[in-house]
């Protein structure tokens, strides 16, 4: 299946072993979208580098960049003001829906309910709209920097921000009609594709793939970052494993985003949106580690500091890389037809991987 193939949402390409329709075997085949980000950044600035990250999972670009900058700012011992914790999170969080919003709606196509498609991409716009109003880009957003913000916000941001949280409310509940309660979706997803708690943790899987097998480990719960401290909000758990519930964690996630935000749209503290930062920026030697959650996982940061201008080495740890080799463990004995709905609730991006 792949490098084309629809179901894939890239170019993955996943070698498949068949007995008629049975999976026996599947063995994923990346290098096809291979940019050498990685070894690009050894030769880029700090504040250069969050560029790189929000072309690899570019669903969650605004978290990725975050975690640049947290990187940067722990390893130079900064504190942002408080105005630029609240922003952040607010943006991640939008970020966070925009992203379950796309992979609803692919994953509803994916299994051949096409209305879907034009529901989700409908409510996304919302979000989208107030991205390019804020920083002036729609996807690759670049908006969070080492030390601050790249801008301020929109005068208009709090009141667009509370209009589609209210819009998206009344929304949401049509995409339980639509699909969750559909006897097709339900008969194809529930029990099909399981994922214990301990192979989650044995394949390194993150994010809503593991929490719908019990494994706690939200990093905005456990290691609160930005404005999370700050929030009150469930990490959504099931202890079903299947495919059904991986696709119902990320509903209910859709919930606690907009909780999040709500509780902070109306108090983002007053103040500047960036500290002032040396025109270049050095780190000490050392080795420097930031993570962040973002819509698929963990995502972490890895840099190896010399002192110079550059770093040393840079490695990105992707939630996409460990959850999609947990693959042929679950999809095995299961149809061809069932790994492209494992396939959906996995929600890969590739350049995620690939990288």
């Amino acid at each position: 299946m792949g490098p084309q193939h629809p179901s894939t949402h890239g170019v993955l390409r996943l070698l498949v072993q068949l007995e008629g329709e049975i999976v026996h075997n599947v063995q994923p085949h990346i290098g096809y979208i291979h940019s050498g980000i990685e070894k690009m950044a050894e030769s880029l600035s700090y504040p250069q580098i969050g560029h790189l990250t929000d072309r690899m999972d570019y669903l969650s670009a605004h978290m990725n960049n975050e975690a640049v900058a947290l990187c940067v700012e722990n390893a130079l011992q900064i504190e942002v003001p408080e105005r630029v914790k609240y922003i952040r999170t607010i943006m991640a969080e939008l970020t966070r829906l925009a992203s379950h919003q796309l992979w609803w709606c692919v994953m509803g196509m994916d299994m051949g309910a096409l209305t879907t498609f034009f529901y989700g991409l409908r409510d996304r716009e919302d979000i989208l709209d107030i991205f390019e109003e804020t920083c002036g880009a729609r996807l690759t957003v670049n908006y969070s920097i080492p030390g601050g913000l790249m801008f301020d916000i929109h005068p208009n941001f709090q009141r667009d921000v509370k209009a589609f949280i209210k819009k998206f409310k009344t929304k949401l509940p049509e995409y339980d009609k639509l699909l969750s309660g559909n006897v097709i979706f339900t008969e194809r997803t529930k029990g099909v594709g399981y994922l214990s708690r301990e192979d989650a943790i044995a394949y390194g899987v993150t994010g809503p793939t593991a929490r719908a097998s019990g494994f706690a480990c939200d990093l905005r719960k456990h290691q609160p970052y930005s404005a999370y401290s700050k929030v009150n909000f469930n990490e959504i758990l099931s202890d079903v494993g299947d495919t059904y519930a991986r696709y119902q964690v990320r509903m209910q996630e859709m919930w606690e985003s907009m909780s999040i935000i709500e509780q902070l749209i109306d108090n983002i503290p007053e103040g500047d949106y960036a500290v002032k930062m040396k025109g270049v920026v050095k780190l000490p030697e050392g080795e420097f580690y930031q993570r962040v959650e973002t819509a698929r996982g963990e995502f972490g940061v890895f840099i190896t500091s010399d002192g110079k201008k550059n770093p040393y080495r840079v490695k990105f740890r992707s939630p996409g890389f460990s959850n999609l080799f947990a693959i042929n463990h679950i999809a095995k004995g299961w149809k061809i037809a069932d790994l492209v709905a494992i396939m959906s609730t996995f929600d890969l991006v590739i350049p995620d991987i690939d990288r």
